[in-house]
């Protein structure tokens, strides 16, 4: 624990679109430091899908809504054996895992099917807002866990 109160650092709001959400996506699609490069990914990805007739910035925020999860757990050590206790996620909690799952089911589809990143990406952004797809599945799971153990529910502190 920090000796003395930390300053959270706010992110900025993406340019373009204005939206905290398209930016927190370009920083968790970022790799080693390149934000242009992940910039240009989801901006394509968003010309596509405008293209298409589609609204981005709906897709995005739908995608989010049906992959954030409302618990978790948190393993908790009580008298040497180990609960798994559900607690509720915080909001900025729940759109970083919504966001990074995202992102690894993204990763985890064929490149046989989707030769780049971003039509991986824009095909898991499609399958989620429709709450299909790996990432919807993975909240099914983390969620499916917390409701098995809401019998140790009294031992968050």
């Amino acid at each position: 624990m920090p000796r003395r109160p930390y300053k959270k650092l706010k992110t900025k709001i993406d340019p373009i679109f204005g939206n905290i959400e398209v930016a927190k996506l370009i920083n968790y699609t970022m790799v080693d430091g390149k934000k242009s490069i992940a910039r240009s990914i989801i901006y394509t990805i968003f010309d596509k899908l405008s293209k298409e007739k589609q609204d981005p910035l709906r897709i995005l925020h739908q995608a989010i809504q049906h992959v954030s999860p409302n618990y978790e757990v948190k393993s908790r050590r009580l008298g040497g054996a180990s609960y798994l206790v559900p607690i509720e996620v915080r909001k900025n909690r729940r759109l970083f895992l919504a966001l990074n799952w995202i992102l690894i089911a993204a990763k985890s589809r064929s490149n046989k099917e989707y030769n780049t990143f971003s039509d991986k990406l824009m095909a898991e952004l499609i399958d989620a807002a429709k709450n299909q797809g790996q990432a919807v599945n993975k909240k099914l799971q983390v969620e499916k866990l917390a409701d098995a153990n809401k019998a140790f529910a009294h031992l968050k502190w």
